[in-house]
């Protein structure tokens, strides 16, 4: 086989990492005037993708004195159990924990990168969705900014539900007293809602 027929084809699809950025003090602070917002652009797989406030020593940048100079990196990696490129982040900073949903990582440490995480550091929230692709030897990455964190966006109920805390169910926002007047529930009754 030449090596024409390795290389990868323009109709091959690649994995695509949909990073989705969020800081509370974001608008009017350039924060991200170093990253290509919006465009989708293609990595090589057998490289980390890095990312800190060093445009020299990462990949992509963040212009923000508070991040470390390599904050983090993505390795893409397959195993044989799967066809899929696969991903783990690594905490590079040393004075900065990661954490990847909640599990803390240190100075150097890893975690395999679920298909969505959310990634906290310092005040930053990132939402990382990996789609899937055929292609082996690389990938793509598309950044953008998210308007909300999406920590707040995390509801174990229907989303136009609130929790009630000492019940563990939930009852209906905007509803009428019908429901509000039925108190808390024991944990074995169950309130049926028909939307």
């Amino acid at each position: 086989m030449n090596v024409s027929q390795k290389m990868e084809t323009e109709e091959d699809l690649l994995t695509c990492l949909r990073v989705k950025l969020y800081h509370p003090q974001q608008s009017g602070r350039g924060l991200y005037t170093l990253l290509p917002l919006g465009k989708r652009c293609r990595h090589s797989a057998d490289d980390p993708l890095r990312l800190g406030r060093d445009a020299t020593a990462c990949t992509y940048a963040l212009a923000d004195p508070r991040v470390s100079r390599k904050q983090l990196a993505l390795h893409a990696y397959r195993s044989p159990q799967s066809p899929d490129m696969l991903f783990t982040i690594q905490n590079l900073s040393q004075r900065a924990r990661l954490s990847v949903n909640s599990a803390a990582l240190g100075y150097l440490e890893r975690a395999d990168l679920p298909d969505k995480a959310l990634i906290r550091f310092g005040e930053y929230e990132i939402v990382i969705i990996l789609e899937s692709g055929d292609a082996k030897g690389s990938f793509e990455v598309e950044f953008e900014v998210l308007a909300v964190p999406p920590s707040r966006e995390t509801c174990m109920c229907v989303p136009s539900m609130t929790p009630v805390m000492d019940t563990g169910s939930c009852v209906t926002n905007g509803f009428s007293a019908e429901f509000t007047a039925i108190g808390p529930l024991e944990t074995d009754e169950t309130l049926m809602c028909h939307f």
